[in-house]
């Protein structure tokens, strides 16, 4: 059928018989070695011991055709379970099932080879796709999930985000435009190691109800109603943003605070952002012990929301809020006068980051997992 001799056919399914080898047109530092006896020539694979061999493939086929289990093989042979099985996954005909030893060490020598090309780099369509995602503020990882969601059967276009990380990381490489690094939340090219954050412990003189006393119904993320709250500060302390997270969706609003962020500024505007909510989803608040919650007890009889106070220097018991929080620093960058942005503004930022999908929601959208909750709550 495709026009050869089958004394050649024989040899790319079987391999070339050792006498019959042609010269390779390998480097000569990978040319194999020869060692010579008494009446024989026996050729020696030069390798590292991290890869497989072509005598450990040809075992592998011998036991493989002999119904031994993998881990027998992988015994016999010194290695991990998981090393035999997916060479053999990887390597064996898709219709017989048969593994081709000589085929299997050749394929394995041609992935080797370096220097390789990077998946992004050698597809247009996948670097158009990651560059414009990018550009809405997407994160790595949510545009490697999105990608395997759209396109399912097409493995060309599928990608870990670590595969995005590199491309705009790693110096040369060239696959995504450099700026587009400046679309990353952190705003960073460079890892950086997370810093521990200042130490805050305020008291009020109405008493506080600790996060201890927090109904077990909070913890578990199951009744919709619970929310985070705190404020993201603008330049030099002077503005100030207020942020509500609704624990089990994840949903946000912000607080539009236009004056100053003192006690009865907060009160107030937490008290109008409130009241747009349906009274089922006002069952509480979360807050840390910041000075702008003083009227904390004015705004419970206001809303028929209690409020719940974080232990000093622990924000994750808050970690809903604490990560919406590095998020809208993408929009309203630390150092700048947030008391610019308007009413309309907040409710562009807020519903654009209702509509992003989430790792924690199985990559639904906040607002899609609220619908959810309030229409089984109904």
């Amino acid at each position: 059928m495709v026009g050869v001799n089958p004394r050649t056919g024989r040899e790319w399914r079987y391999g070339r018989p050792e006498g019959r080898r042609k010269r390779s047109r390998l480097p000569a530092k990978d040319a194999p070695a020869t060692s010579t006896g008494p009446g024989f020539t026996r050729k020696i694979e030069v390798r590292s011991g991290r890869y497989l061999g072509e005598d450990e493939r040809i075992h592998i086929a011998d036991r493989w055709r002999e119904k031994a289990s993998v881990r027998t093989i992988a015994a016999e042979l010194g290695r991990n379970p998981s090393t035999i099985s997916r060479e053999i996954r990887r390597n064996r005909h898709p219709g017989n099932h048969d593994y081709r030893p000589h085929a299997a060490h050749a394929r394995a020598r041609a992935r080797r080879a370096r220097p390789k090309g990077g998946k992004i780099g050698a597809n247009p369509l996948l670097r158009e796709i990651i560059q414009h995602r990018l550009g809405m503020k997407w994160s790595p990882e949510q545009i490697s999930h999105h990608l395997r969601l759209s396109f399912p059967d097409q493995a060309e276009m599928h990608v870990c985000h670590e595969t995005i990380y590199q491309a705009l990381y790693v110096q040369g490489r060239g696959e995504l435009r450099r700026e587009l690094a400046k679309a990353l939340r952190t705003g960073r090219t460079l890892r950086r190691p997370r810093r521990r954050p200042d130490q805050r412990t305020p008291r009020f003189p109405y008493p506080m109800v600790m996060i201890s006393e927090r109904p077990p119904e909070v913890a578990d993320r199951a009744v919709p109603g619970h929310w985070e709250g705190d404020l993201i500060v603008g330049k030099e302390n002077g503005s100030a943003i207020g942020t509500l997270v609704e624990r089990s969706s994840r949903y946000v609003m912000l607080v539009h605070l236009p004056g100053t962020r003192d006690t009865m500024s907060v009160r107030d505007a937490l008290v109008e952002t409130v009241s747009t909510l349906p009274e089922h989803l006002r069952r509480s608040l979360t807050w840390d012990q910041g000075s702008e919650m003083g009227l904390h007890h004015e705004f419970s009889m206001a809303t028929g929301m209690p409020v719940y106070f974080c232990d000093p220097s622990s924000p994750w018991q808050r970690g809903s809020n604490e990560n919406t929080n590095g998020l809208l620093r993408q929009y309203f960058p630390k150092g700048t006068d947030l008391a610019a942005h308007g009413r309309e503004r907040l409710k562009e930022v807020a519903a654009e980051l209702n509509s992003r999908p989430r790792k924690t929601l199985g990559w639904e959208t906040p607002a899609e997992r609220l619908a959810k909750l309030l229409a089984v709550a109904s």
